[in-house]
């Protein structure tokens, strides 16, 4: 299969209209529009019945100790565990692109609804639940997309992976909450073909 997007190209910087956050000089970070990013696809093997899309960070802090304090930076030397940012199922097979802002258009506080979602799809929820379990102000449960916002005194460049499956079911079989790091690998060892 091959996966494009208009919104931004392989390797680049991913745009604050796709971000939670963006740098800000004056507060170190500010508010991005949180937009889903446009992806279309082809090639798509015989016998597809559904797709899945999954977008995750590899370079996230395993200690949020230092995690934007002042006069702190996070080590590169800190080993790093995966910060899933998106998990979108059941996707039908019929579609191949999805719009930008089509499952995502803002910063939605104290979560956001799921895990129904457009053309007949499913979302789990994303790290921001856990991110902001102990947050009054924002604690809830994330479903869908909420794009990057990496720690502004990490001392690596985070990166953002987003892996489209093609499937051979028409739905996986997951009920309830569900999301990256809980499922991700038993369903790609269990259901997804080639990823793109």
């Amino acid at each position: 299969m091959k996966l494009t997007s208009s919104s931004f190209t392989d390797g680049s910087k991913i745009p604050g209209d796709f971000s939670f956050c963006i740098p800000d000089p004056a507060h170190h970070v500010c508010l991005g529009k949180n937009r889903n990013p446009q992806f279309g696809w082809s090639d798509i093997p015989a016998g597809t019945q559904s797709f899945a899309l999954i977008c995750h960070d590899p370079d996230v802090p395993s200690q949020g100790d230092d995690v934007n304090q002042e006069g702190r930076s996070i080590p590169a030397s800190l080993p790093r565990v995966d910060f899933f940012h998106w998990v979108l199922i059941d996707l039908n097979a019929a579609v191949n692109s999805i719009k930008e802002a089509e499952f995502s258009h803002d910063i939605t506080p104290r979560g956001k609804p799921g895990p129904q979602a457009a053309h007949g799809s499913r979302q789990g929820i994303n790290n921001y639940t856990d991110w902001f379990a102990s947050d009054h102000d924002m604690n809830g449960d994330y479903y869908g997309y909420d794009g990057p916002c990496p720690p502004w005194n990490d001392e690596i460049i985070h990166h953002y992976v987003f892996t489209l499956y093609a499937l051979d079911v028409a739905s996986l079989p997951l009920e309830g909450k569900f999301g990256g790091r809980k499922y991700g690998r038993q369903c790609r060892a269990t259901f997804w073909r080639k990823p793109a």
